[in-house]
């Protein structure tokens, strides 16, 4: 389990270092309990810092966009590969591309799942990931399913997103002042699914695998790419300026 600090200094790190012609990476990592900010989130507007902080919950801001997303008892992903990869399609075609490895990782435990626009829901906005509804989350039985999100640079995709194995609900729904969406969301607890953190990462890659028919391999940083991690997270998401601010000067 890693800090959510360092969490988002390597998923930076490694878009910003992949290289043209590089096999894809798929990362899977989990969290110490935290709140993810999206890009251009404002969590003062959102967030009851001080019992944040009271609390000893970290925070920090994503590369990407999207609401706020709760972690601590996660599986999470992330995608980086070339935009040669997904062609000329658009974001939402890219979300129903790159979300049928989740799909199918659903249908491995038992579940399953469909996006919002499937079944007729309504989309609603929030600066909450859980008490929204985009178009491509995914939900099950009614409930929506953790959370996705993406950036984008000239020639690379990332994408990352979140599977709740539980969560702690009585501990972060206080820190919102709005609604936070925890009490109505889908964790696999819920479910009565039991699996641990490893055998849920082995039923993802197997459907990763099987999703996009690749043969993978097991591969850990390289240095410049823990170089570059160290870096970031020195320079940018262990300071103020960026995680409540959303402003870097490199």
């Amino acid at each position: 389990m890693g800090s959510a600090k360092w969490n988002m200094a390597v998923d930076e790190a490694l878009l910003s270092q992949y290289k043209e012609g590089e096999l894809p990476i798929l990362r899977l990592y989990g969290w110490r309990r935290a709140l993810s900010v999206g890009r251009f989130g404002d969590p003062k507007k959102d967030l009851d810092l001080q019992s944040v902080d009271q609390k000893n919950i970290a925070l920090v801001r994503r590369l990407s966009g999207g609401g706020i997303l709760v972690h601590g008892n996660d599986l999470s992903y992330s995608l980086i590969f070339p935009r040669s990869f997904i062609k000329e399609r658009s974001v939402k075609e890219n979300y129903r591309l790159l979300c049928q490895f989740l799909i199918c990782f659903y249908e491995k435990i038992g579940l399953k799942a469909k996006f919002v626009c499937e079944l007729g829901i309504e989309s609603k906005s929030s600066r909450v990931c859980l008490a929204g509804r985009e178009p491509y989350d995914l939900v099950v039985e009614g409930k929506k399913m953790g959370g996705n999100a993406q950036r984008y640079t000239k020639n690379v995709l990332l994408q990352h997103g979140s599977i709740p194995m539980s969560v702690d609900v009585a501990l972060f729904e206080t820190l919102f002042f709005e609604q936070s969406g925890l009490q109505e969301a889908a964790t696999l607890q819920k479910f009565g699914i039991d699996f641990s953190y490893r055998e849920l990462s082995s039923m993802l890659i197997e459907a990763f695998r099987e999703t996009f028919e690749v043969d993978m391999v097991s591969d850990s940083l390289r240095s410049t790419e823990r170089q570059c991690a160290k870096e970031l997270l020195d320079n940018k998401y262990t300071q103020e300026r960026w995680n409540l601010y959303g402003k870097f000067y490199s």
